[in-house]
């Protein structure tokens, strides 16, 4: 396969993908939204945000980093060694997966109280402390549903179907929106502010908010009917290759163990910091904030590079399987520069445009225009890690499909360790609220850089190669582009800011102006210096779009 094809392949296969991901995405935006406006950004809001994301936090502890990273390319093969094109391999797994699962809700639900302690302060304030139990034993039975979503999600990703899981989450969204809009109007928005939730409100909330992750796993089996595949449990699972998934699995297991380790530090972390900020009467800051900025960080990652990238695992995992080293280093480095040239303008737009974007998006309702600008900064912090964050993705996704689960194992334990080396001393030192949830992300993104350079000098040194030079100058040309255009951005900001600072940052009419005239500037000079500079992934882009909108 040449790059051109490699290039124009990877296109074609993730073009229904990122028009799943982004309703999905536009939806869970619209889903964070109505949360905002119904809780806004207090500490019973904490509450409900650690309850509502300990089931996604076990799941991926438990299972869900092996269902990933490791269960797809072993599907792939058994797919193509197998007579029955792996059927009785994926039944075995999806009904080991269930019933691990179906346990492990069960236990958690029962260790609820537990499991908040493990990711709250010391003095965490009791009311919101049983108010996050209560939330979770409502939420912990998510993790089941995740499972089946994930697992029936990446069966059907081994016979190239990538279209449904990725329109599937679109359900849950709009299950939630609707919940939270109950909410709204039961209680109000003022309810989050006072500090107490009644029995009903708190049931609206955790059933409402698991029946739409139930939705998302449900809606996958007539899906999977249609593709063909019927399953059937199969408890035979002695002697039926699942060990050697199991074997590779380990090392991804440890790897999720490390990163929730990690998420243990941040949630405490930020919980603390809300609490330090209701202390000091200053405007509230803290898990909330952190979780949403977060989804805005996540928002270009999930549209552009996983849907590259999840087309690219399948055939990688073949062309590694049969041997063609110096080809997985081609597609890798093609994907890592595709990818590059369309997350560092959005890195740029993002960095100089996180408060104005945040104040239309969530300053409404129990959320103040003020909290949501603070929360605007933390995206701002994030943005300096959105491009190492993604391209560490695309070459952890090489030692995968190479079935090398121990090497992510050792890099991940060295970024984390030194996140955690140098997130104490600074979340010590900064001001009470939002200034310490900054830090977190601040930190977070400079580990990411730490991460990458590790990551990429080892696979290239395993693999003969991933065209390194080339994808460092062309990525030497895309930073050049960004920062011109950062550069304009930041100065047409601080015009504008200063000529309608009065109106600021209550007059949303005013902050979507500001917002659309700086992206604008960030979008054409970005566009033009890549065209001076001859990037030719840029270009590539551009092409593509252009056809597509020409098209009849």
């Amino acid at each position: 396969m040449t790059e051109n094809s490699s290039e124009r392949s990877l296109a074609r296969s993730s073009a229904v993908m990122a028009s799943g991901t982004i309703l999905s995405r536009i939806t869970g935006v619209l889903r964070d939204v109505a949360a905002a406006a119904a809780l806004g950004f207090y500490l019973v809001s904490d509450a409900f945000s650690l309850g509502n994301s300990l089931p996604t936090i076990v799941y991926i502890l438990i299972i869900g980093g092996a269902l990933n990273a490791v269960f797809i390319p072993q599907l792939v093969r058994r797919m193509s060694e197998d007579e029955d094109q792996g059927k009785a391999y994926a039944d075995r797994l999806i009904t080991l997966v269930v019933s691990m699962l179906l346990l492990l809700s069960i236990a958690a639900v029962l260790a609820a109280p537990l499991i908040v302690d493990l990711y709250t302060p010391a003095d965490y304030p009791t009311n919101e402390f049983d108010l996050a139990v209560a939330f979770a034993r409502l939420c912990l039975p998510q993790v089941l549903f995740y499972g089946i979503y994930s697992i029936l999600g990446q069966v059907l990703n081994a016979r190239g179907r990538f279209g449904a899981p990725m329109f599937a989450p679109i359900a849950n969204n709009v299950i939630a929106i609707a919940t939270f809009l109950l909410f709204i109007a039961v209680a109000g928005t003022s309810a989050a502010a006072d500090g107490i939730l009644t029995t009903q409100q708190i049931l609206i909330l955790g059933v409402g908010t698991t029946l739409g992750v139930i939705s998302q796993a449900v809606i996958l089996f007539p899906v999977l009917r249609r593709a063909g595949f019927h399953w059937r449990p199969r408890f035979d699972w002695k002697g039926a290759g699942l060990g050697k998934a199991g074997g590779l699995a380990m090392w991804t297991i440890g790897l999720v163990l490390v990163n929730q380790a990690t998420y243990v530090v941040i949630t405490r972390l930020a919980t603390q910091a809300n609490v330090d900020a209701a202390a000091a009467g200053t405007v509230a800051a803290g898990l909330t904030t952190y979780q949403k900025a977060h989804l805005v960080f996540m928002l270009p990652h999930s549209v552009i590079t996983i849907s590259i990238v999840t087309a690219m695992l399948p055939a990688l995992s073949r062309i590694a399987h049969a041997g063609d080293l110096r080809q997985v280093g081609s597609d890798i480095g093609t994907t890592m520069r595709t990818v590059a040239a369309l997350i560092v303008p959005i890195a740029a737009v993002l960095f100089v445009t996180g408060s104005d974007l945040s104040i239309l998006l969530f300053g409404y309702g129990a959320a103040t225009p003020e909290q949501a600008s603070l929360m605007g900064e933390i995206v701002s912090m994030f943005m300096i890690g959105l491009l190492p964050f993604t391209l560490f993705y695309v070459l952890l996704r090489g030692y995968y499909a190479m079935e090398d689960t121990r090497t992510p194992f050792y890099i991940t334990v060295g970024l984390s360790a030194f996140w955690l080396i140098t997130v104490v001393p600074l979340f010590d030192i900064a001001p009470a609220g939002g200034a310490q949830v900054a830090m977190i992300a601040l930190t977070y993104s400079l580990s990411y850089w730490v991460g990458l350079a590790v990551a990429w000098v080892l696979l290239a040194r395993r693999i003969g190669g991933l065209g390194s030079g080339r994808t460092i100058r062309s990525l030497l040309r895309i930073g050049v582009a960004g920062l011109v255009s950062l550069g304009l951005m930041l100065g047409t900001h601080v015009i504008l800011g200063r000529t309608f600072s009065a109106q600021l940052p209550g007059d949303k009419l005013v902050v979507l102006l500001i917002l659309v005239v700086v992206g604008a500037v960030g979008v054409a000079s970005y566009w033009a210096v890549a065209w001076a500079l001859r990037i030719k992934e840029v270009a590539a882009v551009t092409n593509l779009v252009r056809r597509r909108v020409r098209k009849p």
